[in-house]
């Protein structure tokens, strides 16, 4: 396991490397351009940059129009403001009309940390998930992110990604698949499975490594692409192993746990359970005390395993 970094670190590399060979990569910011490392794109391709000033808004409607002249827009801002406060432009201009634009919401979750309520983004997923036409992905670290940043440049029409702010462990490398709408495994396991997205796969295979201790075969997805889900993973590893747990950075409503619910409740009912923010805003404090207070860490996910082996031998 490498060094933590933060994940954002990953989305300005990657468009670096974007800048540097696609003459249609366009790189728009609303004056958080350090926040979100494209300050990176400013400092070495100001041709491809454009300071939008504080108007989201405005920003996803720029963009549409780059789109619509041939462009690839990607469109950074704090991920709160992003998929709440230009909502609109991105439901009816961008994915009506099925344009080529890319968002990425920075300082998305509750590890924001002491920024508080107003600038800790829970609801995202769920706000662009719900859109049709929308690919939403949730990578796990920062070269999940890079990743995630080149291939949906290759991929035609309205792509959100999300990452948080805070340093995470970097627990893939250059070699490690990545393939959009494709689950990858991290651990095998045929006791239980773990779908987790973002930060919380580092913790899902630190809750595996805790409950192997304690006899339990779990297996671990990392589900980075929310939409479209991979329901063959899910199915399978449902099937598989009798019961299901997700973790992810987010509310409990709207999530992966629910695209996950979706798509078991139609094709293989099994016991579930979630972990996630349980229906609340957050509030101020350092990053760790969050994550720990509303119950995103290792320890919440092995009790939630604990608890769904329980339903399953119930039955």
């Amino acid at each position: 396991m490498g060094n933590s970094v933060p994940m954002r670190d990953g989305y300005g590399k990657a468009l670096l490397e974007l800048c540097g060979k696609n003459d249609k990569v366009m790189v728009l910011d609303a004056d958080v351009a350090k926040s979100t490392r494209t300050v990176w794109i400013r400092d070495k391709y100001p041709e491809k940059f454009m300071d939008m000033g504080v108007s989201e808004q405005d920003m996803v409607g720029t963009a549409a129009g780059l789109a619509l002249s041939g462009m690839i827009p990607f469109v950074s801002t704090y991920c709160v403001f992003l998929a709440g406060r230009a909502w609109d432009q991105i439901r009816t201009t961008v994915c009506y009309n099925d344009l080529n634009v890319k968002l990425a919401g920075a300082h998305a979750g509750i590890s924001v940390g002491p920024d508080g309520a107003t600038h800790q983004s829970l609801e995202d997923v769920a706000l662009t998930r719900v859109l049709p036409r929308m690919t939403v992905i949730v990578p796990c670290d920062a070269e999940e992110t890079r990743k995630a940043t080149l291939a949906v440049a290759e991929r035609p029409g309205p792509c959100f990604i999300r990452f948080g702010r805070e340093a995470v462990p970097v627990i893939t490398d250059e070699s490690t698949p990545f393939e959009i709408g494709r689950a990858r495994l991290c651990r095998e396991g045929k006791d239980a499975a773990i779908l987790a997205n973002g930060a919380m796969v580092h913790e899902a295979m630190e809750a595996a490594e805790l409950l192997a201790g304690e006899g339990v075969s779990v297996r671990v997805l990392d589900v980075h692409t929310v939409k479209p889900l991979d329901e063959d993973a899910v199915i399978a590893a449902a099937r598989e192993t009798g019961c299901v747990v997700t973790a992810e950075e987010h509310q409990i409503n709207g999530g992966l746990g629910g695209a996950v619910a979706e798509v078991l409740a139609r094709h293989c009912p099994a016991p579930m359970e979630m972990v996630a923010v349980n229906d609340s805003f957050g509030e101020s404090g350092q990053p760790q005390e969050l994550m720990d207070k509303y119950g995103l860490n290792r320890h919440a996910i092995a009790e939630k395993v604990k608890a769904v082996l329980l339903r399953r031998q119930g039955e």
